[in-house]
């Protein structure tokens, strides 16, 4: 009770700040601009923002000071959504779940196997003028995407060996609730059971459920490994993170200082993905000291099996199919670019 107070006092403030002078103020007139995220602190995530802060600060620091508010100070994703939409905060870190509900653009990232594994995801959110049209899409909103972070691929992690999608049958998996996710799983024989992040370990532990899906750190950071000692390198799908900004200060920056804080988004990314890399390397060290298995399966029938999902989700949403061939271009110039520096560094 007394932390749902501070939070509830913490959001009243937050707002009264912004009412009285469009967003809070420190000192003698800096502004204060707030960031919510539900990650704790040293989570890569969090480790971008502060870089983010940084840049901000260093340039701009006699007008503007960033503050952080991890862990869901500011409330969940979806009440700090609404703040951000009335400009009692100014960013948010939101999954593309989340922003799905404001438009349906988002869904597109919840298409098993849309990337080429992790290069091809990276080819596809470095290309600004396609991104740039994703982030647009939630204007009438009053807000805007300004860069995202990587949060892995995600993977099944079971209590039983998997060697093959016909080991998959008959299991019982958690999964995020989503149409989309539930469809993945039944495609594979499964069952799909959705639930909250906070309740897969004892889910696991009972045996309620035989496996979930995540990236290589939840076996770590929430335990799973203990209950689900096999992790299977399936790369289903990969989603990111989203930094999005209230419009209204976004339009409100001069020329000088939006530069400052585009190049800020910008650092953060590139400072979030270099901590991404190094937490997973960690992560599956502690994992293998946990005693967890890594099992690399054939995906390629993983991948065939979800292909009526491709056009049952692009048949479900028109606007999406432009969207869709677009990422499988990118992706296939990137791989093609490479293959041809390849074929120079042979030439000399």
């Amino acid at each position: 009770m007394r932390v749902a107070k501070l939070v509830t006092m913490l959001m009243v403030c937050v707002s009264a700040s912004v009412s009285i002078s469009g967003c809070g103020m420190v000192g003698e007139g800096k502004k204060i601009i707030h960031i919510s995220n539900g990650q704790p602190m040293t989570h890569p995530v969090n480790v971008g923002l502060q870089a983010f802060k940084e840049h901000v600060e260093s340039e701009l620091g006699d007008k503007y000071e960033v503050k952080i508010y991890p862990n869901e100070l500011l409330g969940a994703t979806s009440k700090a959504m609404e703040l951000l939409q009335t400009g009692a905060i100014e960013y948010v870190v939101a999954n593309t779940s989340n922003l799905e509900t404001f438009d349906n653009i988002y869904q597109i990232f919840s298409i098993p196997y849309l990337f080429d594994g992790q290069e091809g995801f990276y080819s596809v959110m470095a290309d600004d003028d396609f991104m740039t049209g994703i982030y647009e899409s939630t204007d009438r909103s009053g807000f805007r995407a300004v860069t995202w972070y990587d949060l892995g691929v995600r993977n099944f992690y079971v209590n039983k060996p998997v060697h093959g999608m016909e080991d998959m049958k008959g299991m019982k998996i958690r999964v995020q609730p989503s149409p989309t996710n539930v469809r993945m799983i039944e495609l594979l024989g499964a069952a799909a059971v959705p639930m909250g992040y906070g309740e897969v370990y004892s889910a696991l532990q009972q045996g309620v459920i035989d496996g979930a899906e995540n990236s290589e750190m939840a076996l770590t950071t929430m335990k799973h490994g203990e209950v689900a000692p096999y992790f299977i390198y399936d790369q289903h799908q990969i989603m990111p993170d989203l930094l999005v900004c209230n419009l209204k200060f976004l339009n409100g920056l001069s020329p000088e200082e939006r530069e400052v804080f585009d190049e800020a988004a910008r650092i953060s990314t590139q400072v979030e993905v270099e901590a991404w890399e190094k937490e997973i390397q960690v992560a599956k060290e502690q994992s293998i000291e946990m005693g967890v298995e890594f099992i690399d399966v054939d995906m390629e029938p993983f991948r065939e099996a979800m292909q009526p999902l491709h056009g049952e989700v692009l048949d479900g949403n028109p606007k999406l199919k432009p969207i869709y061939d677009e990422i499988q271009a990118i992706q296939k110039m990137a791989l093609e670019d490479e293959e041809g520096e390849g074929e120079d560094e042979k030439d000399s």
